[in-house]
């Protein structure tokens, strides 16, 4: 178990060991997920990112050469900067 103090502005650290656990890092964002039964998760907005993509791309991933993260990120920067960049 973790514990972790709001500060009198909201903010709270987040423990080393979840921080470990989620890969966040100076920057990141996090994602507050509550369940049906009121339950809050927190999650990597990034790394969710990343996966909800992937799953939209499930049965066409490979034919357009995404396997990972990394080609997910190469793909974005494509489409931002342009094929020939």
């Amino acid at each position: 178990m973790n514990l972790a103090k709001v500060s009198a502005n909201g903010q709270i650290t987040v423990p080393i060991e979840i921080r470990r656990l989620l890969n966040l890092k100076s920057g990141d964002k996090v994602l507050f997920v509550q369940k049906p039964n009121g339950e809050i998760v927190i999650n990597n907005a990034s790394a969710e990112a990343i996966y909800k993509a992937q799953n939209a791309f499930a049965g066409v991933a490979e034919d357009i050469g995404v396997f990972d993260e990394g080609d997910v990120q190469e793909l974005v920067n494509e489409v931002r900067h342009g094929k020939n960049e």
